[in-house]
């Protein structure tokens, strides 16, 4: 597993940077991957209401559902494999997964959780697809709370298309399945706000998991800058992990730090807009530098309150707490 979560793209080959992107995102990564559940994906249609009307029958937000979710779903959080997920939800009520379901035979998750499993949808069809991580300023005035959105490529018009699966579209005055870019009241990425802090336009006190947490500002959107990275790259780790060069929410970062989330923030909001030569240079980052890429071992903070080590390779999580410490098997 070590291998294939850290495998990069081979940067010397002689495929077009924008040619290998797609090539690369259509297939599975090994968050993705269904394993024995494929023909669940398979039977769920890849339109826009479709995608949404799927996960969001299937996926409860442990933080913004009314009442919460349940004793037995808050651990479904850490689940980070899709196998895991649909192991889970086929456990509680075996059936299409399309189908209405009470809340009880559902998973709690998040935006990423909901993202993540649209963009399985997608790649099980054979349409390349990626998870995006940034800031939606259309949940809550004035806040700009961390977030997870969705990525399709459009071949018709020859670009990615941006989408949030969580949104019905009934709701929302703008295009919830092409989200416009650029917008710092919908959706930016990582990159897009860090650029915007480093230009001196934003100090980034309003970027985070919300007012009342401490999970906000420049440290924590370095942190998603460089988990941006990994996202793009098919290793799509929970919003809690940590590796390499994140510096822990609230810290004051260092000339490292910064330089290396300005370098990671340019050269995405350059392959963004088309350039392939960023593209290209992305990809040896993530292949050439180890304080980017996750090891074999990740830390995870939980917000269930639980710290641990999670073993990629293995897929487990041995939780802190001395001599009691569980060891959760996430299978997939």
């Amino acid at each position: 597993m070590t291998d294939q979560l850290a495998t990069a793209p081979d940067s010397a080959s002689s495929e077009a940077p924008l040619d290998a992107c797609l090539e690369r995102h259509r297939t599975h990564s090994p968050f993705t991957d269904p394993g024995r559940h494929a023909e669940l994906l398979r039977a769920v249609a890849t339109d826009f209401d479709a995608l949404h009307r799927t996960v969001d029958g299937l996926i409860d937000h442990y933080r913004a559902t009314p009442g919460g979710v349940g004793p037995d779903q808050v651990d479904d959080i850490d689940r980070r494999w899709i196998a895991s997920q649909l192991e889970a939800l086929v456990a509680r009520r075996p059936g299409p997964l399309d189908a209405p379901r009470p809340a009880a035979c559902r998973l709690g998750g998040c935006c990423r959780d909901h993202s993540l499993l649209a963009v399985a949808i997608l790649r099980e069809h054979g349409v390349p697809a990626r998870t995006r991580l940034g800031f939606a300023g259309y949940f809550a005035p004035g806040y700009r709370n961390d977030h997870v959105v969705a990525e399709r490529w459009d071949a018709a018009a020859g670009r990615w298309r941006r989408f949030d699966p969580e949104l019905d579209r009934a709701r929302f005055a703008f295009p919830v399945d092409d989200l416009p870019r650029g917008d710092a009241d919908g959706f930016r990425t990582a990159a897009e706000a860090w650029h915007a802090y480093r230009a001196g336009l934003e100090d980034l006190a309003d970027h985070g998991v919300g007012p009342d947490t401490p999970f906000q500002g420049p440290s924590f959107v370095h942190r998603y800058v460089i988990a941006d990275l990994a996202h793009r790259q098919r290793c799509e780790l929970l919003l809690w992990d940590g590796w390499g060069a994140m510096a822990s929410p609230g810290d004051e970062l260092t000339a490292e730090q910064l330089d290396l989330t300005d370098r990671i923030a340019d050269l995405t909001i350059a392959a963004d807009a088309g350039d392939e030569q960023a593209e290209r240079r992305l990809d040896d980052l993530w292949s050439g530098d180890s304080r980017v890429r996750p090891g074999r071992f990740v830390e995870t903070h939980s917000p269930t309150g639980r710290v641990g080590r999670t073993d990629l390779r293995r897929r487990t999580t041995e939780w802190s707490g001395g001599p009691g410490a569980v060891l959760t098997v996430d299978a997939g």
